[in-house]
């Protein structure tokens, strides 16, 4: 079942793409504004994240923390962060088990793939309850990027 606003977000220590473990915790007091991804170097996931890496500046005075999340490797994404200069962290959720308590996750992905993030945008608040949850079927869409800052706003 699909998490809606007013839940507790689910917690989670993920390892970043500096090799660091990054809790859901640590930002307690500020918004956090979490992208799910199918998989880094991805046309449509590099148009995701490269809208937030261009509006990052938005989200800065705004107390907000952005991270992305996918099922690649912290190494993998160590790089995709470095080509696309992106300016927040990305997160791997290599064992999934975010992703699934996010009801963000495909079973059956292309090309016999299992267990791949959907497309997904989740604002957590201050107090860590869910308050913008868009989780795409398809993962040719892009997330509501005006609704997820006026909820951030």
């Amino acid at each position: 079942m699909a998490l809606q606003p007013g839940q507790a977000a689910p917690q989670f220590i993920l390892i970043s793409s500096d090799l660091k473990s990054v809790s859901l915790a640590d930002f307690k007091g500020r918004k956090v504004v979490i992208h799910f991804f199918p998989l880094a170097f991805t046309g449509v996931c590099t148009t995701q994240l490269c809208t937030m890496r261009d509006s990052f500046g938005y989200y800065d005075g705004l107390n907000a923390t952005i991270l992305g999340i996918s099922v690649d490797s912290p190494f993998t994404l160590a790089k995709f962060k470095a080509e696309n200069n992106y300016q927040f962290d990305l997160l791997s959720d290599f064992n999934k088990e975010v992703s699934t308590a996010y009801g963000a996750i495909y079973e059956q992905f292309v090309m016999g793939l299992k267990g791949v993030s959907k497309r997904a945008a989740f604002v957590i608040d201050e107090e860590q309850q869910i308050i913008y949850a868009e989780v795409l079927e398809d993962a040719g869409q892009l997330p509501n990027f005006e609704a997820i800052a006026e909820i951030v706003k």
